[in-house]
């Protein structure tokens, strides 16, 4: 843990001048961070930097709050009360400071001290758009919450798949966050472990969240557009937090095609293929995805678990009863995470990758199930969602309307080019 105090900070604290203690001039203030280090815990000794100055100090703990107590120097042990003797208090002012008893490494907060090095403040940011404020009162010390106005700025990104599309993401200029939320926008229609191919593109509008013309974050993807093999999906968010077309249906439907994050594919849907294993001519009635062992296998959809077991042939298996129509199955599990009877949510994870029972390597085989016949997991047609409707659908549609023009107009050649999915 690394304490480090700052001079001549005024101006930054002369908001508090509002708060309880209005004639407080706060002098300095101090930064308290966290950091895990090899070997070092509890009633170990640390580096505490005060003033440029290495101080020794040891750490102790008061509630999840830790802090320094240095055992050297005057200007330790006016640190030392400062932490010690006040906050205990602070502890005891509210119930927002329940999330000071969970701090984190790396997590920062800031004291403030007066001219006479008493605790007069202190702020920790609980999130982008909030700070939790601890200031001293008459009887001690009161908390409050901020709200910080954030801006939001639209922002537009489009890319073409080369190799993967992955590395299109990253070379459109998006994070790892956008480019999972891209494709979990269309994971119920395009598999992108299989589906995609050389020449795919992807446009988007999305925010980006600002204080004080400084970037915090990527927030939400509100519209986005997927060509996939000629074929256009479009999809605008809800302000109930869900996509859906132009047309008000949903993009979520009852299954997801793949039920593993995207990598490869080691085999396809294929009737007649020949078993690695055996040589044998046998129906393969489903695909295998190739990925790292214990990769997190998700529920195809919400439903029963109808069996959880072992054998020699499957391995460590799922099976799960989605209706009296639907049945989906994953085989060679390494590890199973759901009991028979068990109800799971679509997405949930109910097992791990693996490579048990009669297999080559590691993988998932995944089977689809309609009325007991099995079917291709990539093309069988998928149950909907219930669709926008009335005045909901109305005022949809006039803000996809909008930023859909703002897609066609960053892309116009290539919209003209392509058919929307639904269309066909």
């Amino acid at each position: 843990m690394i304490v480090s105090q700052s001079l001549g900070l005024q101006d930054q604290v002369a908001h508090l001048a509002h708060g309880p203690d209005a004639t407080a001039k706060p002098r300095h203030q101090i930064r308290l961070r966290q950091h895990k280090r090899m070997g070092v815990g509890n009633g170990d000794t640390q580096a505490a930097s005060l003033h440029h100055r290495q101080i020794d100090g040891v750490i102790s703990h008061i509630g999840g709050l830790r802090c320094i107590q240095p055992e050297l120097g005057q200007q330790g042990l006016e640190v030392g009360q400062l932490f010690v003797c006040t906050l205990h208090q602070v502890l005891d002012s509210g119930e927002e400071v329940e999330s000071l008893i969970r701090l984190k490494p790396g997590e920062e907060i800031t004291f403030y001290q007066n001219d006479e090095g008493a605790l007069q403040a202190l702020s920790y940011p609980m999130g982008l758009d909030e700070i939790l404020w601890v200031e001293q009162a008459r009887d001690g010390f009161a908390c409050r919450v901020e709200k910080i106005k954030l801006e939001r700025r639209q922002q537009i990104a489009q890319g073409s798949i080369d190799s993967s599309f992955w590395e299109a993401g990253q070379a459109a200029g998006l994070n790892n966050s956008l480019i999972l939320g891209l494709a979990s926008i269309f994971a119920w229609d395009i598999d992108f472990a299989q589906d995609l191919q050389p020449g795919d593109s992807f446009s988007l509008i999305y925010e980006e969240l600002y204080r004080d013309d400084e970037k915090l974050s990527s927030g939400k993807i509100l519209a986005a557009e997927f060509i996939n093999q000629g074929q256009r999906y479009l999809a605008v968010r809800h302000r109930d937090g869900h996509y859906y077309s132009p047309q008000g249906k949903a993009m979520r439907k009852g299954f997801l095609r793949a039920p593993v994050n995207f990598r490869y594919i080691t085999s396809h849907f294929n009737p007649r293929r020949k078993h690695p294993v055996t040589g044998l001519v046998r129906p393969h009635n489903g695909i295998d995805y190739g990925a790292p062992v214990g990769t997190p296998i998700m529920a195809a959809g919400d439903g029963v678990v109808s069996a959880s077991s072992y054998n020699g042939l499957n391995g460590h298996f799922v099976f799960i009863r989605h209706s009296a129509r639907y049945t989906t199955k994953y085989l060679h599990l390494s590890k199973r995470e759901v009991k028979v009877g068990q109800r799971v949510k679509q997405g949930q994870t109910i097992g791990r990758l693996g490579g048990t029972g009669r297999v080559t390597g590691p993988h998932l085989h995944y089977e689809f199930l309609v009325n007991g016949v099995h079917k291709n997991p990539k093309t069988v047609p998928l149950p909907e969602a219930t669709p926008l409707a009335g005045q909901s659908l109305n005022d949809f549609k006039l803000r996809a309307h909008s930023l859909l023009a703002r897609l066609a107009l960053a892309q116009p050649s290539q919209l003209a080019q392509t058919q929307p999915a639904e269309e066909r």
